[in-house]
Parts: C-alpha cells; structure tokens; sequence
C-alpha cells in the first residue's frame, strides 16, 4: 500500500509516517519502480504499536526501547527493561497527575480572588503576587 492509504488506515499523516522512518521508529519501506515507498502488513503492525504506545504518552525513546525488546522476544533480561520502563511510566505519570492537581489548586484558589464588584481585578493582582514554583521554565518563558 502506498503512504497515503496506510495514513488512512491508521489514523495519522503522512508527515508522522516519515517522522517515524526518519527516527528509526519505523522501518524504512522498499520503493517501487515509480519510486513510491510500498507499504506491508508489518510496516501497519509496527505503525499502530508505535500510534498505541504515543496514546499512552510514551516517548520515543520509551517506544525504541520496547520495539528493541519486540524484535528480541527471548531475550529475558529484555523483558525485564520492559517491565521497568512502564514501572518509570507509572511514576511519571503519577508526578504528572501531582503537578496537575497543585496547577488545579492554584488556579481555584486565583478564581477565588475575583472580585467584580470593584475596579480592581483581584485575579490580576494575586497573579502579580503570589509566588509560583515552576518545575522548568524552558517552555514557559
């Protein structure tokens, strides 16, 4: 099949069908007389486990290490990294859901300090003073 139909089948674009082959995530496909890539049943296979691993907000190093443990299937100590890295998952997204439920807490609380009988914007004045931790202020500044 060509890229475009296995897009379809599976849900994604054709850009994060080349993305993953540019990555690794995918194996490159053959190329026809015409040049077009040709696509088979294992190029859909690998296509949708790397898609159901992303719905569980998997990197893409996580997916790389599973798909390495996939391709040696009797490899025991293999298994075992399979076993941890969802262990690490797990904790991820247990910091996740913590960092959520504090942004949640703060956010109530600033919605607490509205006050709309007034001139002044209680929100916007708790949000010059109040003392905020960010966990990372690369992709916040």
């Amino acid at each position: 099949m060509k890229i475009n139909e296995l897009a379809k089948v599976v849900g994604c674009s054709t850009e994060t069908i080349r993305f993953y082959e540019k990555t690794g995530l995918l194996f490159r496909p053959e190329r026809g007389a015409n040049n077009y890539r040709i696509y088979h049943k294992k190029h859909l296979e690998r296509l949708l486990f790397i898609r159901n691993c992303r719905a569980l907000e998997m990197s893409h190093d996580e997916i790389k290490t599973l798909i390495t443990i996939m391709v040696n299937p009797n490899n025991q100590a293999e298994h075992d990294n399979a076993h941890q890295l969802l262990q690490a998952h797990l904790q991820h997204i247990d910091e996740r859901i913590e960092e959520l439920t504090n942004l949640r807490q703060q956010l109530m609380k600033l919605q607490n300090h509205c006050h709309s009988s007034n001139q002044s914007c209680g929100i916007l004045q708790e949000l010059t003073e109040m003392s905020v931790t960010v966990k990372s202020t690369k992709n916040h500044l």
